[in-house]
């Protein structure tokens, strides 16, 4: 699943983001957990976040968004320009990649704002690549 056009670049920067969200009940206390690879190909212990009373879709939904934050702002220390790199995003909702990939619509208004929120934030980047993974990866990385 590819996001949108890839734009050919003379630097191969390029991130990964691995994320994931949920909830305890639907709705009900939320968390999520991320990890980002930067252009070496190491990545730090997850992130893990906690977000007060919501559904899953809203969980992996701020997830991704604090995830695509932490790269914006590792970039912008690294003097990267973000037109210039490749964003791998791996999860295993298939809700929000097709969302913010632009293959689904996202009827819900909650849903819609985060969906948006996300695509604000991921427009900077050069090239973008949607990759749903089986929840056990993601767990694998995460830990939940």
């Amino acid at each position: 699943m590819t996001g949108k056009g890839d734009r050919q670049s003379a630097s191969p920067s390029s991130f990964l983001l691995i994320f994931d969200g949920g909830s305890k009940g639907n709705p009900g206390p939320s968390y999520g957990s991320y990890v980002v690879r930067g252009p070496n190909g190491k990545g730090k212990k997850p992130t893990r976040l906690r977000f007060g009373r919501g559904t899953n879709n809203e969980a992996e939904y701020r997830t991704l968004i604090a995830g695509i934050e932490m790269i914006l702002r590792q970039m912008q220390e690294l003097g990267i320009d973000p037109g210039e790199v490749k964003l791998e995003v791996r999860g295993d909702s298939k809700l929000v990649l097709n969302q913010v990939s632009g293959r689904w619509k996202a009827k819900n208004a909650r849903m819609r704002a985060l969906r948006d929120q996300a695509m604000n934030l991921l427009e900077p980047f050069g090239s973008i690549e949607y990759c749903h993974q089986p929840r056990s990866k993601s767990v694998a990385v995460l830990g939940h």
